[in-house]
């Protein structure tokens, strides 16, 4: 392999890159678009539920229990009713989210030591968000009940002998935009690097100069290295802007190493872009290798790398196939290293496999485009 012919290869797919000034600067702001928009519009927490309260007993006791709703941040009172007629119609217009209705005879029941219970209305259109919901009103309706044992048997004899307290480790807050953002930026480079290297053969293809480049002394793996590399440099600046907006604009914690992002970033870019590479090798327009780009990025980055849906949950088979997902691997370096702090010793696994796919790809996409010399 000729370092000259693969440098000129580099320079010339650079220069074609920083000629079409419009397209470079869609790809250096795609990144920051993209993260701002998914960001801030992608949020797990679940908060401010809006409730609306049928207070059936209306006595000091089950105002108690109301006042308890009402100071806790995950629930937004919305307002009261007399009948199930109005959560039933705010539950259907999706004004509320859940119904909270206090039974009569609540405050004498729990007087009397006998118990009582409160019903919870769902909308179950929304499955995840209504168990979160279900379970928050569960823990405001628990409290409540404890504080009542304290206060009616005395504190001794109310708590119960073992007491369980959490403690969350490397997310402290909970706050999903921690969890969300580590990787989308590996969704998105895998997308955007997909993307810039999908057309860059079947553009030669179209504008009729592959053929006088495959008439060249120009082998295979130069012309796969030399476009590559260009695009790198592209794939790098995007790299360097997302990792500047997580860090500094959505404030995520970064407790790693600073070395093993760069190389785990470098590694994953490889990947990408020789996958890129390889597609364009077998689409003769770039209509095509846009649409195999995207069907080979866009999907199985956001459905199969972990990212918003947990790879455990999923079907057999499914899991099976996000093994050749990179993004996947990406993905858990990302949260390793923004969120953990972990070394080598940790996710050494992602970087042998990221190191495999690179190696495996370039060899396929070399081999396809001798094939295509060939003939």
């Amino acid at each position: 392999m000729s370092y000259r012919r693969t440098r000129t290869i580099f320079i010339k797919e650079l220069l074609h890159i920083t000629r079409d000034s419009r397209s470079l600067a869609l790809a250096l702001a795609m990144p920051v678009m993209m993260l701002l928009l998914y960001g801030y519009a992608l949020s797990l927490d679940v908060d401010h539920i809006p409730s609306l309260i049928y207070d059936q007993d209306g006595t000091i006791v089950s105002r108690t229990l109301i006042r308890q709703f009402q100071g806790s941040r995950y629930f937004d009172i919305r307002g009261f009713t007399n009948d199930y007629a109005a959560i039933e119609r705010g539950i259907d217009k999706s004004r509320i989210l859940i119904g909270i209705v206090i039974p009569r005879n609540f405050g004498k029941d729990i007087a009397a030591g006998r118990g009582s219970s409160v019903q919870l209305l769902v909308d179950g259109s929304d499955s995840n968000t209504s168990s979160i919901a279900m379970g928050y009103a569960e823990n405001v309706v628990e409290a409540y009940s404890a504080q009542i044992q304290i206060q009616g048997r005395g504190l001794a004899r109310a708590l119960p002998p073992v007491d369980a307290r959490m403690r969350v480790w490397y997310n402290s807050s909970l706050q999903s935009r921690n969890y969300v953002v580590p990787g989308l930026i590996a969704v998105i480079l895998m997308i955007l690097a997909g993307q810039l290297t999908s057309l860059t053969i079947a553009r030669e293809w179209e504008m009729g100069t592959m053929e006088q480049i495959l008439s060249t002394p120009l082998r295979p793996a130069e012309m796969v290295i030399g476009k590559m590399l260009a695009y790198f440099v592209v794939g790098l600046a995007d790299s360097i802007i997302a990792l500047v907006v997580g860090v500094f604009v959505f404030s995520v914690p970064f407790r790693g190493s600073i070395l093993l992002l760069a190389v785990s970033t470098c590694l994953f870019l490889f990947c990408v872009l020789f996958w890129g590479i390889y597609i364009s090798c077998g689409a003769r327009t770039q209509v095509q290798a846009y649409q195999l780009g995207m069907l080979s990025t866009f999907l199985p980055g956001f459905l199969m790398s972990g990212f918003v849906f947990a790879i455990d949950t999923m079907p057999k088979v499914l899991q099976v196939l996000s093994v050749v997902v990179p993004a996947r691997y990406f993905v858990s370096i990302l949260k390793a290293l923004f969120l953990k702090g972990v070394g080598l010793g940790v996710i050494g696994d992602q970087f042998v496999f990221l190191t495999l796919f690179a190696g495996v790809v370039f060899w396929r996409a070399v081999r396809r485009l001798k094939r295509q010399k060939v003939v």
